[in-house]
């Protein structure tokens, strides 16, 4: 029978080594976090050969008296727990004063250290746990710990240990945790004496970051912040335009501690829900604070998963943070921004003019603008253009239709013709400006007011736009100039329109005088029959008709230019594939963001300027206008600056 006997320490400590110290990185975590909990203002972190060889941690914080440092180094010694309460409002980072002792049992550690009311810092030496005497030594205020050949006495742990340069990946990483979250501290990293990062101490958020991962990630960073209730949010999140193709940039701090937590993380890709495209992961930096007695670090021991009493309160609030601060932010797209153009200072490039003599300069000049011959031409009672010459026989009167039509978004039929598309359009495209006074349809001029302040030019401020390769629409702005894409702006349209109208209860359904017979697969028929209560809230009516048909008697009112097979099919579709128990919410998201996409407008088709001014105007309405519901860019704005510094004017 075998017989219990009581572990040796030095076991004990290689036991807990092996919990807390699983390679370089992780003494460099443990021993940054007493610095900092040490309340230390500058912390040097300095590794040779990717921390195998030497980690040493040298700061200037509160220190350790000369007759605590064998404590220090002791298992279950700790300044930072007192009682059992204290285990549940954990405000440091280091608690459980295993990782010192742990470290001294696998390395070769040399910890030197001095309090201020000390005249001189006192020295402890440990060889695999062999402690020495504690001796005096010179030593400024703080504590620095040198850790040398890590894992000297347990072969097994050191085998399995990466490239050096492997290792200085994982101890980088652990560096920008720490640092990002405290840009007061003045952080430095060094390997093999090399500086690897320089932080001076700021109070920028965004200038660390800067120093951390270039100056147009900090560019593309939007600040958020609620600071109302028990739970804070703030920090910063990317601009859509800045995403990544995995969640590596995605950092969240729990009072300062750098924490991994799928809700978090689920919570911030629901905010970002029709902005990114199928495989892009936003960039977050992220910090949540919260009373310590609302949480428990106590659950791992490397602490970076948490359990949080409330975890439904966090999900809400980090979800509505960042959500809110979306509706505020300018979420365009600016495609010259940063994009680090060289700029050419010579006096040729400033004035052009220079390289000739000013009379064959005013000479070349002209001749440019007077080319190619126009004629002055009126379109509207109180507005003048100038267009190249063209056959009277091309032009059609302002709303005119021909061809097919199809309507662009009929939310008010009663009010205003919605035939858009149309195969010849007045001017070549162009939609002559308009001034202030001019004649503006029905319906337009709350539109305009209310979204003074959007991207889409104002009905006074347009000065002309026009439809290429039947698919982008160019806007010249006061400001610049917008590059449209009509089907992703007219779909994120359709889109919120659709979601609004979910919101308030179901979308308003248009009954057929005559139903529509529809004969489908069996399997498409019981999931349309089992579903068509669901399907009644999106405005799409059904009803049995014997066998495997069915019959479509209304369709949702915002798309009356489908077909109801189409409709019914788009809706069918993710039904059958998320199984017998979807996730309504997702699927009901799904399928909003189908029915927008087949009913908008799409590339090849021609619209009329009355179609375009409508979708302009609707585009106003929408806060959400610049990212199509699949997370595509439906804009692209380039100021007047861009565009010089594109033409080397700058």
């Amino acid at each position: 029978m075998p017989l219990i006997r009581q572990l040796p320490v030095g076991m004990i400590n290689k036991i807990a080594a092996g919990e807390v110290i699983e390679r370089p990185a992780s003494v460099v975590k443990e021993l940054v976090e007493n610095s900092v909990d040490a309340g230390a203002a500058r912390i040097d972190v300095s590794v040779n050969k990717g921390g195998t060889e030497l980690i040493r941690i040298t700061d200037n914080g509160c220190g350790i008296a000369p007759n605590q440092l064998l404590l220090a180094l002791s298992s279950h010694a700790t300044s930072k727990i007192a009682g059992t309460e204290d285990l549940f409002r954990i405000s440091t980072f280091g608690f459980r004063g295993e990782a010192l002792a742990s470290v001294a049992e696998i390395s070769q550690m040399v910890l030197r250290s001095r309090t201020e009311d000390s005249p001189e810092g006192a020295e402890i030496r440990s060889d695999g746990g062999l402690f020495s005497e504690i001796v005096p030594c010179g030593h400024p205020v703080g504590t620095s710990i040198e850790i040398c050949n890590l894992f000297f006495n347990t072969p097994v742990r050191r085998k399995y240990l990466r490239s050096n340069q492997t290792e200085l990946g994982h101890i980088t990483e652990t560096f920008l945790r720490l640092a990002i979250p405290f840009p007061g501290v003045h952080f430095t990293l060094r390997h093999n004496e090399r500086v690897m990062y320089d932080l001076p101490p700021t109070a920028d958020g965004t200038e660390r970051i800067a120093k951390l991962f270039g100056r147009e990630t900090a560019q593309g960073l939007i600040p958020v912040e609620s600071l109302d209730g028990e739970v804070t949010v703030h920090g910063y999140v990317g601009h859509p335009n800045h995403s990544r193709t995995n969640n590596r940039m995605q950092y969240f701090f729990l009072n300062g501690r750098y924490i991994r937590d799928r809700a978090l993380q689920h919570a911030l890709l629901e905010a970002y829900r029709g902005l990114l495209t199928v495989g892009r992961f936003p960039i977050a930096f992220l910090h949540v604070n919260m009373s310590p007695d609302q949480f428990d670090v106590n659950v791992h021991p490397t602490k970076l998963e948490v359990r949080f009493l409330d975890s439904g309160k966090i999900y809400n609030r980090f979800l509505s943070t960042v959500r809110e601060q979306f509706r505020k932010a300018d979420l365009k797209s600016h495609p010259m921004e940063n994009a680090g153009f060289p700029k050419d200072t010579s006096a040729d490039a400033l004035d052009p003019n220079t390289a000739m003599d000013a009379e064959t300069a005013e000479h070349l000049r002209q001749k440019v603008m007077d080319w190619p011959p126009a004629k002055k031409r009126e379109t509207s009672a109180d507005h003048e253009a100038f267009l190249p010459e063209r056959d009277s026989s091309e032009r059609t009167s302002f709303g005119s239709s021909s061809g097919s039509p199809l309507r662009l978004h009929p939310i008010d039929r009663s009010s205003r013709s919605n035939d858009f598309r149309d195969r010849s359009i007045p001017n070549g495209g162009y939609y002559q400006g308009r001034t202030a006074d001019s004649t503006v349809p029905e319906g337009f001029h709350a539109a305009d007011e209310r979204a003074s302040e959007s991207v889409f030019p104002s009905s006074s401020t347009i000065l002309k736009v026009v439809q290429i390769h039947q698919r982008y629409l160019v806007t010249e702005t006061e400001e610049g100039l917008v590059i449209i894409d009509q089907h992703a702006l007219h779909e994120r349209i359709l889109y919120e329109k659709l979601k609004k109208r979910m919101n308030e209860g179901s979308v308003e359904s248009q009954k057929l005088l005559v139903p529509y017979p529809m004969d489908l697969p069996p399997e498409e028929t019981a999931c349309a029959l089992e579903n068509a209560e669901f399907l009644a809230k999106l405005g799409l009516l059904l009803e049995p008709f014997g066998g495997n048909t069915l019959l479509v008697t209304g369709y949702p009112a915002i798309f009356p230019s489908a077909e109801p097979a189409e409709i019914l099919q788009t809706l069918l579709e993710p039904i059958l594939a998320a199984g017998k128990e979807p996730d309504r919410t997702h699927l009901l998201d799904e399928l909003m963001h189908r029915m927008s996409c087949k009913a908008a407008v799409k590339a090849g088709d021609k619209l009329r300027p009355d179609a375009i001014n409508e979708l302009l105007v609707m585009a106003k309405e929408e806060i959400a206008s610049h990212h199509c519901p699949h997370g595509r860019p439906s804009t692209l704005v380039f100021s007047i600056h861009e565009l010089d510094k594109m033409f080397k004017r700058l």
